[in-house]
């Protein structure tokens, strides 16, 4: 799938990010980004923590492999993923 980019790194993707909802969870691609709702507030960096603990067990990988490397403080975050593949970053849409 184009969102997904392999690097020498890991892979990255775009991700965009619903603070303050009711449940964790992965809506599907909105335009080029995957879309993301978190319980956490945008405060403090709470929501940034979050993501990165929900898209470590999601795709079952360490949370230290999992950065965000763009958008701290937005809402359009784009990460790099260390040690997991294309096709398991592809496979959070087909399981949701």
């Amino acid at each position: 799938m184009w969102w997904v980019q392999e690097t020498p790194e890991g892979v990255t993707f775009k991700v965009t990010v619903q603070p303050r909802a009711s449940r964790n969870e992965i809506v599907g691609l909105q335009g080029d980004a995957l879309k993301v709702r978190l319980t956490a507030p945008p405060v403090e960096g709470a929501a940034n923590r979050l993501c990165v603990e929900f898209l470590a067990k999601c795709l079952k990988v360490r949370k230290s492999d999992v950065e965000i490397i763009q958008g701290k403080r937005s809402r359009a975050k784009k990460v790099l993923v260390r040690s997991a593949g294309r096709d398991s970053v592809e496979s959070l849409l087909k399981t949701r």
